[in-house]
């Protein structure tokens, strides 16, 4: 697990994107971010569907070194957080991230248009 010395948290969607060469993510190239090991599992399972074992090993091994911890008070309020959106149906995941990201004064990078709009959100779309 890593220290905090990044300013920003890319969310799963985010990292797909920079991926996959989405020209509005292409300031994030390079930069250090911080994501959760859920995350981590998240970008795995993407690419091993859509891109095969090679690549999902791959892409892990690229983000391991930006994984952070969180702790019991970032589970709770992530549920917290969750059930106060519920209509927005959020993933478990995602609300952890946004808790972390906030609680650790991270900016919130994302194209989920569930955020969209969220204090401390940096919302990027698709297209």
């Amino acid at each position: 697990m890593i220290a905090i010395p990044a300013r920003i948290f890319l969310d799963t969607y985010a990292i797909i994107e920079i991926l996959e060469g989405n020209p509005r993510y292409q300031k994030f190239v390079g930069r250090d971010f911080v994501i959760t090991k859920l995350n981590a599992i998240e970008l795995h399972r993407h690419s091993l569907k859509n891109a095969g074992e090679v690549k999902a090993q791959s892409d892990l091994e690229m983000v391991w070194g930006s994984i952070a911890d969180f702790g019991r008070e970032v589970i709770a309020d992530a549920n917290k957080f969750r059930q106060r959106h519920k209509e927005k149906n959020l993933s478990i995941a995602d609300c952890i991230g946004y808790v972390f990201a906030m609680k650790n004064r991270l900016a919130f990078i994302t194209g989920d248009r569930e955020f969209k709009g969220l204090a401390g959100v940096e919302f990027l779309s698709k297209d």
